[in-house]
């Protein structure tokens, strides 16, 4: 039985659908939407809005402010897709390499199945999917998920 889900969102339309299916494939479970904030694109996925003609440099307050900024909108969406479905989600934000801290997050917290928008086209006769989705299928130690 599936207790605890991770859904790592980016803020794109696919993150979304993989938090909708986990909230309708997992309804007993305790869903944790986590965003990690990419040290070299802290917007990566997220809000085009932004206004990219400035980044700030990487470690500076301004730079800590935006990725604050940006993964609080995507939690708060997360929240509202969740309230839709008459549920609750957990939250959490994290800064660093996406492939990484997905996985080690599913396993630092006990997580039993990762639910992942994954963009895919074919090559050849195998799928290939965006990087983070086919690393994290990859190295996780639990069952993963990708919607597309």
């Amino acid at each position: 039985m599936t207790k605890n889900v991770l859904v790592p969102v980016d803020g794109s339309p696919l993150s979304h659908e993989a938090l909708r299916h986990a909230l309708r494939e997992f309804p007993d479970a305790s869903i944790t939407v986590l965003h990690v904030v990419d040290l070299f694109e802290p917007s990566y996925g997220a809000y085009p809005d932004f206004d990219t003609s400035y980044e700030p440099l990487m470690g500076s307050e301004e730079w800590y402010e935006r990725a604050e900024e940006i993964s609080e909108r995507l939690l708060e969406e997360a929240s509202e897709i969740a309230a839709d479905h008459d549920r609750e989600v957990d939250t959490a934000s994290e800064i660093g390499d996406p492939k990484r801290i997905i996985v080690d997050y599913a396993d630092e917290e006990d997580v039993d199945q990762i639910v992942l928008g994954a963009h895919g086209r074919t090559e050849g006769e195998r799928p290939v999917y965006g990087s983070i989705a086919e690393i994290v299928a990859r190295r996780a130690s639990v069952p993963v998920t990708l919607v597309r």
